[in-house]
């Protein structure tokens, strides 16, 4: 069993969380770069410079790339692992609470979310997800979501004989009827099985993956092309003002179901597709 202190991790998710709030990934950079050049509206393509221009200002900088810093998404995956001197979520939410604060980045959390719905001052508590890992391993990825994309998100419990055509409508549908409302061009991240809950996960990991990479089904691979040129020929455009490129990538996810469901959730990111991942 290794041993990894408490501390380790809350300096390690304070750094990742302002990290990942003021750079960029290059992946979505280049995606970007790539619209830019592929888009044929003028006023499109002035949106993309502006995207591309407010990046690089937040990465020389070092501040926030939007205003809207995000509720403080974690993926853990934990091995064999022994942390000294505290819990590993209360860790997590320090991490938050510091990277916070000292990142100068906007607390968005409320702690009570209908009744009171005041706001928590340090951006905790983190929504956290948990993997278990076969060895010794630590690693945390940090995913900060904006609620403008988070709002337009969506999921559907179909019934199996909908399949391929009715998953396909339902994806397409989400992100057409969503217009500029998070942010164009986005990342969609689709989920696809599972049951409720699951299905809505999967469609968050989803938009974790490299923007370029397939699925490592083919089928599933050539239904993210299927998709990705559908939604592009939608018009909607960047910051759904109209043009060629709506999306810049579709990823779907997908785990065993039952065999009377067919769960579908579509989780939108902006173009601002935020994250970043540590191995401790």
């Amino acid at each position: 069993m290794r041993t990894i202190s408490y501390q380790k991790i809350i300096d390690a998710l304070a750094a990742a969380f302002i990290e990942a709030n003021c750079t960029l990934p290059a992946d979505v950079k280049k995606a970007l770069v790539t619209a830019r050049a592929a888009e044929e509206s003028s006023l499109g393509r002035d949106i993309l410079d502006i995207n591309l221009k407010n990046a690089d200002l937040a990465a020389d900088e070092h501040i926030p790339i939007c205003q809207d810093t995000g509720i403080a998404v974690v993926f853990v995956k934990m091995g064999n692992i022994h942390i000294k001197g505290g819990k590993l979520a209360d860790a997590v939410n320090e991490g938050v609470r510091r990277g916070y604060k000292e990142g100068y980045l906007r607390k968005s959390v409320i702690s009570d979310p209908l009744l009171n719905r005041q706001n928590s001052g340090d951006n905790t508590p983190a929504v956290i997800h948990y993997e278990p890992a076969a060895d010794d391993s630590l690693i945390i990825t940090v995913l900060p979501k904006g609620a403008g994309a988070e709002n337009m998100s969506a999921l559907a419990m179909l019934k199996p004989a909908d399949g391929v055509k009715g998953v396909s409508n339902f994806v397409t549908d989400t992100v057409i009827s969503a217009g500029g409302n998070p942010c164009p061009p986005v990342i969609v991240g689709v989920g696809i099985g599972g049951n409720f809950e699951k299905a809505a996960e999967l469609s968050k990991r989803a938009l974790l993956r490299k923007i370029g990479s397939s699925h490592p089904d083919p089928g599933y691979a050539d239904l993210e092309k299927q998709l990705l040129n559908s939604i592009n020929k939608s018009g909607v455009g960047p910051q759904g003002l109209g043009g060629r490129v709506t999306a810049l990538a579709v990823h779907i996810e997908t785990y065993p179901c039952h065999m009377a469901c067919l769960p579908v959730a579509v989780n939108l990111n902006c173009h601002a597709a935020r994250h970043k991942t540590v191995i401790l």
